[in-house]
């Protein structure tokens, strides 16, 4: 008589297997291949001729990497004024005119907004440039007080000299003099012109640029789609699906935060100014707009945008400059603890130490830009290696199902 079955709980464990055997297998792996066989597939000349493209197209872009920049400003816009798009669209509204209302309506905006920013701005900054000498005067002044107060101070000789000599230190520069005249530095002043011309042109199509890509989107996705080798369109969209989701927290997250960060400083500089000297409140703008923008950066920004507001504290008294430390170090802890783990979530989510390193590596390949989208490409790449590694791991459903789920490709979205 032949023995019963062993019985196997219908449980969520079995369910996730069971969906993780219904997907599509990985690309480039054999899903008849033996314990002992060779997983890897044989590449068709489609996926040869498509992983050549891919390399080719790689490197012309990043030969070009220079030249890009103003379209990688133009997905931002596309990424941004989508959205609408589709809203308008679905109410019945051609997409033409959705494109060209959503432009009229960013453009009145965008107007507005400069008119209530940009008057005070300008102000202020040319009352910084006539109140400069002043200012500088009144530095040294300070500086001299506190040099007073270290002499009076009852220090060790020896420790004495060490600070002198480190001071002495940072104070020596490299002026070194040299007859004739040297007219090599034309050279990069014509070829910055040039680059700046072609910056300029390409900073002027944007706008028709970004309309073609809203107006033919649809199409467009539909034609890469279409494109795509049976095999890779699954993971291909996981993976797109998943650089979208960080790059979109991280773009949601700063505008919010750098609009909240800059507001938030407005007011603590309102209130130095009313409590502490009116000098926070002559700049309160300028010192404000600059924290939003900095605010781009991670880690480093926010601490770049506070160098300003304690150099025009340090030209009062050193209260003033405590003052304006408070107020910078409250403003970051209530972002840190507060706004970014409601705002961005945990999609972007990385180690200060490796977000240090991430800035560093690409700012030296990109410059300011490289450095302010160090932090989304760092998590987006983060995310695709675990998606698959978990792709590839059959045996562990659980994990798969964990970084499919939150881009709507998960067990409960099928």
């Amino acid at each position: 008589m032949d023995e019963p079955a062993p019985f196997v709980a219908d449980g969520p464990a079995n369910a996730l297997a069971r969906w993780a055997a219904t997907l599509p297998p990985p690309p480039f792996i054999d899903p008849l291949a033996g314990p002992r066989d060779r997983r890897f597939a044989v590449l068709s000349p489609r996926v040869a001729v498509l992983i050549g493209a891919a390399i080719v197209a790689g490197l012309v872009l990043w030969m070009a990497r220079d030249s890009i920049r103003p379209f990688i400003l133009g997905l931002l816009f596309v990424y941004l004024l989508e959205p609408p798009v589709r809203w308008l669209v679905r109410r019945g509204l051609r997409r033409i005119f959705a494109i060209l209302l959503v432009y009229v309506v960013g453009i009145v905006v965008f107007v507005e907004f400069l008119a209530l920013t940009l008057t005070p701005l300008v102000n202020e900054i040319v009352r910084f440039v006539a109140d400069f000498p002043k200012l500088a005067e009144n530095l040294d002044q300070q500086l001299k007080n506190l040099g007073d107060f270290y002499q009076r101070l009852q220090i060790p000789v020896a420790i004495r000299d060490w600070i002198d000599g480190v001071i002495a230190g940072i104070g020596q520069g490299g002026g070194g003099g040299g007859g004739g005249a040297d007219l090599s530095f034309l050279m990069p002043l014509i070829t910055g012109a040039g680059s700046l011309l072609g910056a300029v042109f390409a900073y002027f199509i944007l706008p028709i640029w970004v309309a073609y890509i809203l107006k033919d989107r649809v199409t467009l996705v539909a034609q890469f789609d279409r494109a795509l080798p049976e095999t890779w369109r699954f993971d291909t969209w996981a993976i797109i699906k998943t650089v979208e989701r960080d790059f979109g927290q991280w773009v949601r997250g700063q505008i919010v935060l750098g609009f909240t960060v800059g507001v938030a400083t407005f007011i603590g500089l309102i209130v130095l100014s009313r409590t502490v000297d009116p000098i926070f409140g002559r700049y309160a703008v300028l010192l404000s707009v600059i924290a939003g923008l900095f605010e781009l950066v991670p880690i480093i920004g926010p601490i770049i945008s506070a160098v300003p507001a304690v150099l025009l504290a340090a030209t009062v008294s050193p209260a003033a400059v405590v003052a304006a430390l408070l107020l910078y170090f409250l403003v970051q802890q209530v972002e840190n603890n507060f706004l970014v783990p409601k705002i961005q979530g945990d999609a972007v989510q990385l180690h200060p130490a490796v977000v240090v390193f991430a800035i560093i590596i690409g700012g030296s390949l990109a410059g300011l830009l490289g450095a302010i989208l160090a932090l989304p490409v760092t998590a987006a790449f983060r995310d695709v290696v675990r998606y698959l590694f978990r792709r590839l791991t059959p045996e562990q459903p659980e994990a798969l199902a964990a970084s499919l789920t939150p881009i709507g490709m998960g067990p409960g979205d099928a």
